[in-house]
């Protein structure tokens, strides 16, 4: 097993390259482009970019998390094919620089949820958690507006602003819309991105549900 630390970019990252080189033991970063809006193809010269500043650092530079899936996909609506196809072109640039493991999701509208972005801990450090209580009996709309309002003004990946402006209508979209029916679009995503996966090396790993349960 390879350690490896996520990484955002030279423009995102309060973190350096060698600051993560320092920490034992670490050989790679895991890499995204997160200015790249989900659906559109990841340009081949900003991937190379972030994996030659990695590698220049002494960091392996094979993983990225995520390649987002767009909401069209997960909906199974009829222009799901375009952005398939961008997937897959994404997919052949991504391998061109060296990636072979791609982290992915197929949660609806939100890649993760959380109910408090700052909690404390007992030895004075803060941390991520997600208190189902707290959310329990409020509206979607709700739900996102109250994480919205702990973030400090801070861009939270997945919860990019092209996203937050469409959430009305993604909440309406997903209204009606089953556990098997998403299943089954994940099915119909994975039998045409699998293929060229094979052809490339590349190996998709799925991001189970955080959290894992229906919020």
């Amino acid at each position: 097993m390879k350690m490896t630390f996520r990484w955002y970019g030279e423009k995102d990252d309060t973190i350096t390259l060698r600051q993560i080189k320092q920490i034992p033991g670490m050989d790679g970063v895991v890499g995204a482009l997160y200015d790249v809006p989900v659906g559109e193809v990841w340009p081949l010269e900003e991937i190379a970019a972030q994996a030659d500043a990695a590698r220049a650092a002494g960091l392996s530079y094979e993983t990225v998390e995520s390649i987002n899936v767009h909401e069209d996909i997960k909906l199974g609506l009829p222009t799901r094919d375009r952005y398939i196809e961008n997937y897959i072109k994404s997919l052949k640039n991504a391998a061109k620089c060296g990636v072979n493991v791609v982290c992915y999701n197929f949660m609806p509208i939100f890649d993760w949820t959380r109910t408090d972005l700052a909690k404390p801990l007992y030895d004075g450090s803060t941390a991520l958690a997600f208190d189902y209580h707290v959310i329990a009996g409020k509206s979607p709309r709700q739900m996102a507006d109250e994480i919205l309002s702990h973030s400090n003004g801070y861009v939270l990946p997945g919860w990019e602003p092209e996203r937050l402006g469409e959430l009305g209508r993604l909440f309406d979209a997903y209204e009606g819309m089953g556990e098997e029916d998403l299943r089954s679009n994940l099915g119909y995503f994975l039998k045409a991105v699998i293929p060229a996966c094979e052809e490339l090396g590349i190996r998709m790993t799925i991001h189970p549900d955080d959290p894992p349960r229906s919020v």
